[in-house]
């Protein structure tokens, strides 16, 4: 079997490294994009460049994306897997967050992993022979659960929630094109670091409610979340050789819980309240 050409955005640290690493471990070929290319030069020293291409890429320029592409396209003739990670967190109570930081992550998380959604599958369609591929779209529980401190990002994330199942719904099936959502839990990877702070808005200051209490966990020096993000990207990596995957993944045992309890409490809700709806049709 020929190997495969993977398409990894965000690839300078996190989920993004750990599988531009687990890729080409496994023998297959890596195009691992990033702003800084430079950040993964040991990676890069111990590979050809038959192996692994390292391109500059800000997700949010839409002619960057398209531009990525088609290096991979020149380079290897097509792309087999997209691995669309790239993104980042603001840790701020709603009211605290300043809007140009929330819309500069919704630039990455959203619509930058939309650019990268639009431009995967028309290479799938149009430059693959024969067509197909799969796009994984590198997600979080954050996008089953509003989380306190992390309003807007989950915002970001049920966003692509959304476009994710909404993309599955409208490719042909003769198109030969798989999307999955990778629902991740927490990992150790750089990103409680990575992400933006803001200073508590002064309405919540306060021990007892539950921003204060999530970020005085993540200002803990001692953090260490059970995650790990190389066995992840295994399990990754063998998701993305399944015949008929699931639209969602949850990764982590902690996704898995949450995915169930919100299950659990929309049903509730619904089953309680369902009646109400009874005689709300048009005459």
């Amino acid at each position: 079997m020929a190997p495969r050409v993977w398409f990894i955005t965000g690839a300078s640290s996190g989920f993004g490294r750990a599988m531009t690493e687990a890729v080409l471990r496994h023998g297959d070929i890596a195009v691992a994009t990033l702003r800084t290319p430079e950040v993964i030069a040991d990676i890069a020293s111990q590979y050809s460049s038959d192996r692994l291409l390292a391109v500059k890429l800000d997700v949010s320029k839409e002619e960057d994306v398209i531009s990525a592409f088609t290096q991979t396209r020149e380079a290897f003739g097509r792309v087999d897997v997209v691995f669309n990670n790239a993104g980042f967190g603001v840790f701020a109570e709603i009211e605290a967050t300043p809007l140009d930081a929330a819309r500069a992550m919704f630039e990455v998380n959203f619509w930058g992993a939309a650019n990268v959604s639009r431009e995967a599958v028309r290479h799938f369609r149009e430059v693959n022979t024969p067509q197909g591929g799969i796009l994984l779209q590198v997600n979080s529980m954050a996008g089953y659960q509003g989380v306190a401190l992390n309003g807007y990002y989950c915002a970001s994330k049920f966003a692509l929630q959304g476009l994710t199942e909404a993309l599955v719904t409208e490719v042909d099936p003769e198109w030969n094109i798989k999307i999955v959502s990778i629902d991740s839990g927490a990992f150790r990877t750089n990103g409680p670091n990575a992400a933006i702070r803001i200073p508590p808005h002064p309405a919540y200051n306060k021990p007892n409610l539950l921003s204060s209490k999530y970020r005085s966990w993540i200002d803990d020096p001692n953090l260490a979340l059970r995650g790990d993000v190389n066995k992840a990207v295994d399990v990754i990596y063998k998701v993305a050789d399944l015949d008929d995957p699931p639209v969602h993944f949850p990764l982590g045992r902690d996704s898995v819980d949450v995915a169930k309890k919100k299950v659990e409490s929309l049903l509730a809700d619904v089953d309680k309240y369902a009646t109400w709806s009874d005689g709300t049709e048009a005459d």
